[in-house]
């Protein structure tokens, strides 16, 4: 791709593996900012070295070391996964393109996600989780090329650690600690695994930083 055709949000494959794009910095050498689907891990590259997919119902793939199938045939409850595919903000929420999030609430226009984004039910893809006999895998981009034994042992190696986790924080997710004598606002700047690192120095795990009676979402950055 070209640097011009990059966009926040969009799926891309990087070393033949599906990737997120975070960020896009176009005054760096490597200027493509990469959170990988199947274990959050971050990389760099540059747009040259990436290949853009766009989404599809019964696209299946691994997120966050756990199995999904997307679809469109039903709407989304209370403690789904959701994948943003439409994403058509109102001014007082903050998400992007193919962010994914975990319903809260249902109304009957859409639903409230964790973070507190109300989204219409026409902007997202229902993540079930397991993969549907009938969907295809985009984990790789030659996926099917791959022979079954190979695509058996890589499902096998990414799902030795499943369960159901609280969703993951996104890189320049900014944060309102509750409760606390003064004001304390900080800003998610790395994620190794499930250990969130935070500006000034703050360090915590994805369940601390996730519970809503000790932290509060308020914006991404990449979105004011």
């Amino acid at each position: 791709m070209k640097l011009y055709q990059v966009r926040k949000g969009q799926f891309v494959y990087y070393n033949n593996e599906l990737h997120r794009i975070y960020s896009v910095k176009p005054l760096y050498k490597q200027s493509v900012h990469l959170i990988r689907l199947r274990d959050l891990t971050q990389h760099l590259t540059t747009a040259a070295r990436v290949e853009r997919y766009k989404p599809k119902s019964l696209d299946s793939f691994v997120f966050n070391r756990q199995l999904f199938t997307l679809c469109n045939h039903r709407k989304a409850e209370e403690g789904d996964y959701i994948l943003i595919t439409n994403p058509r903000p109102d001014s007082l929420d903050y998400y992007s393109l193919n962010e994914i999030e975990v319903v809260s609430t249902v109304e009957n226009n859409g639903v409230v996600t964790t973070k507190l984004n109300g989204i219409r039910h026409s902007e997202y893809l229902l993540m079930v989780p397991g993969r549907k006999e009938d969907s295809h895998s985009i984990d790789y981009q030659d996926g099917e090329n791959m022979l079954s034994k190979d695509l058996s042992t890589f499902e096998s190696d990414q799902l030795e650690t499943n369960h159901l986790n609280p969703e993951m924080p996104n890189i320049g997710d900014v944060y309102k600690k509750n409760n606390s004598d003064i004001l304390i606002k900080t800003m998610v700047i790395s994620i190794h695994g499930e250990t969130i690192f935070l500006g000034g120095d703050i360090k915590l795990s994805k369940e601390e930083l996730t519970d809503t009676s000790k932290w509060k979402f308020l914006y991404n950055i990449q979105d004011k």
